[in-house]
């Protein structure tokens, strides 16, 4: 019995490790190549400190666990694996957990496609930039390839088809893709968010904002375009349109409806 209690003690620590432990808890085995290429495209993880940059690949890594990624009409390479998982984890970074079950994959395209998914270059309608797929294509994501790069690579605009497509997701968890991201957002909030949201897209429609003119379209699009602004340009935002960005602090920031 000696002998006994102590195998017994370790197992049990050895059951809480690797069952109930937090994702942000994982081991670190990513591949080591991740961290250069990060600091080099991706800015939000860049600002980010060294032990808040081991939780980013650590959530990336679950990710890639549970969601697969593939390429149609190339090979796929490591930046671009990379660069989705980033997209993925970026919005939820300030959750404790959070796991994309309306997500399965993510398909890349090496170029814009139509609403065909015809990414030939002979058809001049290959205006998409990525989506999230519904009936045969339901919880699938398909990207550009050329887009995702472009929303990590040029960081003077506000503009990230990666974080966008991902936010639609998040918006799409309480069964409705309307802006208006339930699970996110404290119910007394929800009128005054619609309120400001139909605001700024007034504004928008009468070019008075810096918005991207495609967050007019509808409530859905308003959402993803100003996440795509609020993560790219933060600064810039707090200054232009601070009431829009300290809704979106309280949507992905936890913290932030605990001190409301």
């Amino acid at each position: 019995m000696l002998y006994i209690l102590p195998l017994l003690i370790l197992a049990a620590a050895a059951l809480y490790f690797f069952v109930f432990r937090s994702p942000d808890a994982r081991t670190d085995t990513h591949p080591d190549t991740w961290h250069p290429i990060l600091i080099k495209h991706v800015a939000f993880y860049a600002n980010l400190n060294s032990r808040a940059q081991r939780r980013f690949r650590s959530r990336m890594l679950l990710f890639l666990e549970e969601t697969y990624v593939e390429a149609v009409g190339f090979e796929l390479e490591e930046l671009d694996t990379v660069l989705v998982a980033a997209s993925a984890v970026i919005p939820v970074f300030k959750f404790k957990e959070w796991h994309y079950e309306n997500l399965s994959g993510v398909v890349l395209y090496p170029d814009n496609f139509n609403e065909d998914m015809d990414f030939d270059e002979n058809h001049p309608d290959r205006m998409i930039g990525g989506l999230v797929g519904n009936g045969r294509y339901e919880n699938q994501m398909i990207l550009s390839r050329s887009s995702l790069h472009l929303g990590f690579d040029n960081t003077s605009d506000k503009n990230n088809t990666g974080i966008h497509e991902f936010v639609h997701l998040i918006d799409k968890v309480d069964g409705e893709t309307d802006g208006v991201p339930e699970r996110l957002m404290e119910k007394s909030f929800v009128l005054p968010w619609i309120n400001l949201m139909h605001q700024e897209m007034e504004a928008i429609d009468k070019n008075k904002s810096d918005i991207r003119k495609y967050g007019g379209t509808n409530q859905a699009e308003f959402f993803a375009v100003a996440a795509e602004y609020f993560f790219s340009r933060p600064k810039l935002m707090k200054r232009k349109h601070p009431e829009l960005y300290k809704m979106l602090m309280m949507c992905f920031d936890p913290r932030q409806k605990k001190s409301a």
